[in-house]
């Protein structure tokens, strides 16, 4: 408060944060709190005599079912900030006592280091999920959000909000979509961002519309070619400072960027400045230099409706080759010639779109320009002919690749199912990402009957750590709970214990390249397929460019302990199968998928070698003498 000290958070390796409180004049750092929770955000009063900070304190787990309702529990640990204050001089009350804030100003300020740790007092502010803590010499403002995955009815909806020392009592300031925020320096204004940007008085019941900016008329003399060497420098700076390997493994990077400079001068357009960039970056030779995005031309496009069919010529018409059945219970899947009540099989003709004919020649796409969600009149004969044709209303959607993968998995599933008797699950994971983790969850709950399990991580594209999909994959059942009707209750209550198969091939990368070196590191199973893309450096997020685009780095390495020596692993490598086998475009075309036909062949392998599985035991009588 003074510009004698200066307050921060310090990670641990536990992985929690620290705070600590820095001189200018001893050139020392103390801490102040002892490690054992994530503290964060510390920020200090207009006063002197408090120093505030975010904590993670408040553990209150609350039980949920994986995927079903049965003995599949979890435990989450949701709302667990709260809001304490550091009292610096061992002669203070807490700011929190009634009557013991005052606006008095420490002059100078003064901090007691000695047992500061004990002076930590916490806010009467119930613990949510709380963000960019701010003080003045009433209130402490912050964000409130609800947590990932709470029920939105149990929770307070978004909100700027602020805790009034005097009346002692939480205030909402902004409800609703407030991003961020900042106080000016005399602690009486807020500037917020949310839909727009705004400045309001530093009080509450504030309208989320008050104090908007109207940016509209504002202008700029852009200079594009300046812009583009700013970029161009922000963009070697960004692989400069934050590239996990210091020494850029061992590049000359002074030299690097005077080596493509020189072409800035040709850069035309921000598309060719990415691609500059990009030649730049790739001479670190590793995965995840992400570049891309930036000011760029914005053009309409015409949405396109789809139907979820294949369309064949015969007898100078179109006919349906394939109608995609998709899942209508879910938005995502649904299919406009599957819905109840439209009655259309394949082999069937399209003859004409909203009473405009369709022949063979005809671009049958053009028919369905700006459709996607509206009603378009087909007209259907299950013979080439306009006599005795019908015709149906359906809704085009404007994405297929929903319901061709869900077709894809299905028939996959199908596939494994025959071949095993119905002994076997499969399951296809197409990301780290939430629509991996759902795929998984889906797959994985639903067929914990099965005696074994075919993982196809085939094309996944990554995301988070899959350390959450390999705990369940090693998931072994422990023992039964047997009641006196249904079924057993299993302990874990979710797991399939018999062997498992990996699929992969040269499209996994990232977090699909880990999954799948998790996989065979674990010894869950055997891995079949293609090495992997070898692409695991991963990135962390870097600052956006002047125009919204975007350049990252290589910013996490993946590395382990192989015989008895740290190595880096995977990384322009790739995980190598445990069977190697490619699918070949001839047999692909043809209908065959050899990498899921070797991965049923060793399954039944391991099947054959399974000992049967035990029923409960006989239930014995008690004799009484």
């Amino acid at each position: 408060p003074d510009s004698r000290f200066v307050g921060y958070a310090k990670a641990n390796d536990n992985l929690f944060r620290q705070i600590h409180i820095y001189s200018l004049e001893q050139k020392k750092s103390y801490p102040v709190t002892e490690g054992r929770f994530d503290d964060r955000n510390p920020v200090f009063d207009s006063s002197g005599k408090y120093l505030y900070f975010f904590s993670s304190r408040s553990y209150r787990p609350a039980f949920f079912f994986r995927g079903r309702s049965d003995t599949d529990w979890g435990i989450n640990y949701s709302d667990t900030t709260g809001i304490y204050a550091v009292v610096l001089t061992a002669d203070a009350k807490s700011p929190f006592a009634a009557g013991a804030k005052n606006d008095d100003v420490a002059n100078p300020v003064r901090i007691d280091f000695e047992n500061i740790n004990r002076r930590i007092v916490g806010a009467p502010v119930p613990p949510g999920n709380y963000a960019n803590l701010r003080a003045n010499k009433n209130r402490l403002f912050y964000l409130s959000t609800p947590s990932p995955g709470t029920n939105p009815a149990n929770t307070l909806p978004p909100a700027l909000r602020s805790y009034n020392f005097d009346k002692q009592e939480v205030e909402t300031v902004i409800a609703g979509n407030v991003g961020s925020f900042q106080l000016n320096a005399g602690g009486d204004k807020i500037i917020y961002s949310g839909d727009g940007f705004g400045i309001i008085e530093a009080k509450p019941n504030q309208k989320s519309d008050d104090g908007a900016l109207d940016l509209s008329a504002m202008k700029m003399n852009l200079e594009p070619r300046q812009e583009w060497k700013q970029i161009f420098d922000e963009a070697w700076r960004i692989e400069r400072d934050f590239y996990y390997d210091p020494n850029l493994r061992g590049l000359d990077w002074v030299a690097i960027k005077k080596r493509y400079e020189p072409l800035l001068p040709f850069v035309a357009h921000r598309e060719d400045l990415n691609y500059l960039i990009g030649e730049m970056v790739s001479e670190l030779g590793t995965g995840h230099l992400l570049v891309g995005g930036g000011d760029m031309l914005n053009i309409p496009r015409t949405n396109v409706g789809l139907l979820g069919a294949d369309l064949e010529i015969a007898n100078g018409f179109y006919r349906f080759k394939k109608i995609l059945r998709g899942d209508n219970s879910s938005n995502e899947t649904r299919a406009p010639l599957a819905e109840p009540g439209i009655l259309v099989k394949e082999g069937e003709y399209l003859l004409a779109v909203n009473d405009k004919p369709l022949r063979a020649g005809d671009e049958p796409f053009s028919f369905f320009e700006n459709t996607v969600g509206k009603s378009v009149i087909l007209t259907i004969n299950d013979k080439p002919t306009d006599k005795d044709a019908r015709k149906i209303s359906v809704r085009p959607i404007g994405d297929e690749m929903p319901l061709r993968y869900l077709d894809w998995v299905e028939e996959n599933r199908r596939k494994v199912s025959d071949a095993t008797n119905g002994r076997c699950g499969y399951i296809h994971v197409p990301d780290i990402g939430g629509r991996g983790i759902n795929e998984f969850a889906k797959g994985f709950y639903a067929q914990i009957d099965k005696r074994c399990l075919i993982i196809d991580s085939r094309w996944n594209g990554g995301g988070y750590f899959p350390s959450f999909f390999i705990e369940l994959l090693r998931r072994q059942t422990i023992a039964n709970y047997a009641p006196r009707e249904g079924n057993d209750l299993r302990v874990p209550g979710a797991a399939i214990n018999g062997p498992k198969v990996m699929i992969v091939n040269e499209y996994n990368i990232s977090g699909g390249d880990a999954f799948a070196y998790f996989f065979q590191k674990t010894k869950i199973g055997q891995i079949v397929g293609m090495r992997t893309a070898g692409a695991t450096i991963g990135n962390v997020g870097t600052p956006a460019t002047i125009d919204e685009g975007q350049v990252e780095t290589s910013a996490l390495a993946l590395w382990d302990t192989i015989g008895g020596q740290s190595r880096w692993v995977v990384e322009n490598k790739g995980v190598i199968p445990d069977i190697p086998i490619d699918n070949r475009p001839d047999l692909v075309i043809s209908g065959r998928d050899p990498q899921l036909e070797k991965a049923i062949e060793v399954i039944k392998l391991k099947l054959a070698k399974q000992v049967p599985l035990l029923a409960r035991p006989s239930y014995k009588s008690v004799k009484i003498p």
